[in-house]
């Protein structure tokens, strides 16, 4: 059964539109100037790791607003919280364009983080408060295919940019992003009736609590946050691997990172497909196994040329995007109400673990690619170990 909330103003299409570009504030707010880095880290005459803290701190940021914009969500609404949080973003993409230092770019860099953070909280709440069963983990693929577009476009329309405009325009183009969404999000219709909560904010904060002490949410949200490390670790690097390592320009970048977003892209897709005859379990194993795969074959064939990197880390992509409908929707499945707080504890999850592979590889700039596949074969051997002992502990409380 499927609970539809009419979007009178957006129609189907357009709904599912609005909850893609909600989707896609990470990949847009970090891929766009991915590869102006090189060029800010030399305009600021700062290190490397400077001008990584503005990838590391937005995702640090972001993760802790999650953490409270799906509480306070479920308080007011997901619309209200929306405006407030996409309006913020908007503002920060304007300093961002003005800012006179690094410093300045990493501060409003944190503004950004904080406001973007509502955007994948709450479309993930949205999904669950119109969605239910099949029809909700077809959704959360559907949504997640159309957002790996942007990680395949924006570089590209970032290193375009780049031919025309300076890195400040770049930050100028998130700013628009963020006008749009402000204006979707106008016309957009309430999804969450808060007319019967009596929870004031801090009890609503204080649901985050009470989830973390449910087994099977905690033990299926480390582990599946772990996945983003994989994916992270990978995108704050690329621009560094592809341009400094193997001495590719910007928009030569540009191409090789569309390449590996394709599995991005198709992750999802091929998830749909596969669920309908293939257990969701074995689909995640399978994904695990495949990032392993993936990483041994950078050690064996993509240190040293950019083709084979390019193409032997494309396994790894195309996993760690395939695993996310399917983990989406088990950690949900968990519980059946809090829906902004769960979400929240899961992009803030993702968001903080990630955040760990990025500093890894900032400060292993030496022999970047190398690090890349032992993250992929790590984490993806971790993850399979991981989601296996909970099952195996946990198996008469989780509901799959």
């Amino acid at each position: 059964m499927t609970n539809e909330r009419v979007q009178p103003h957006m129609g189907n299409v357009g709904f599912i539109i609005f909850l893609a570009l909600l989707s896609a504030f990470v990949p847009l707010s970090t891929d766009l100037y991915l590869p102006a880095l090189p060029t800010m880290t030399t305009f600021f005459h700062v290190s490397e790791f400077t001008m990584n803290l503005t990838l590391i701190l937005f995702f640090i940021f972001y993760s802790i607003a999650t953490l409270v914009w799906g509480p306070l969500s479920d308080r007011y609404g997901r619309r209200p919280i929306l405006l407030i949080g996409l309006t913020l973003y908007m503002i920060a993409g304007i300093l961002c364009e003005i800012a006179n230092s690094a410093f300045e770019i990493i501060i409003f860099r944190v503004l950004q983080a904080i406001g973007g953070g509502v955007a994948t909280t709450i479309v993930t709440a949205i999904i669950k408060d119109v969605y239910v069963g099949r029809k909700q983990e077809t959704t959360l693929a559907i949504v997640q295919s159309m957002v790996v577009i942007s990680p395949a476009l924006a570089p590209v329309f970032g290193s375009l940019l780049l031919t025309f405009i300076s890195w400040r325009g770049i930050f100028f183009t998130q700013a628009i992003l963020g006008l749009i969404v402000v204006l979707g999000s106008l016309i957009f219709k309430e999804t969450h009736d808060t007319s019967k909560v009596t929870v004031n904010v801090l009890q609503s904060l204080g649901r985050l609590g009470v989830l973390l002490k449910d087994p099977g949410f905690s033990a299926m949200l480390v582990n599946f946050s772990a996945v983003s490390i994989v994916s992270l670790s990978f995108i704050s690097s690329s621009s560094y691997i592809f341009q400094v390592h193997f001495g590719l320009s910007s928009q030569m970048f540009s191409y090789f990172f569309a390449f590996n977003a394709i599995g991005m892209l198709l992750g999802p897709l091929l998830y749909i497909r596969l669920s309908k005859v293939i257990d969701r379990m074995v689909i995640l194993y399978a994904c695990f196994f495949l990032g392993i795969v993936g990483g041994i074959l950078i050690i064996l064939f993509g240190l040293n040329n950019p083709y084979l990197f390019a193409i032997t880390e494309l396994p790894a992509t195309l996993a760690s995007s395939a695993s996310r409908p399917p983990a989406t929707y088990l950690i949900l499945k968990q519980q059946e109400n809090d829906n902004g707080s769960a979400s929240s504890l899961y992009s803030a999850g993702g968001t903080i673990m990630g955040s760990l592979g990025m500093v890894v590889v900032s400060f292993t700039t030496s022999w970047p690619v190398l690090i890349i596949a032992v993250i992929d074969i790590v984490i993806n051997v971790i993850c399979a170990l991981g989601l296996y002992a909970t099952l195996k502990f946990l198996r008469n409380q989780i509901i799959l």
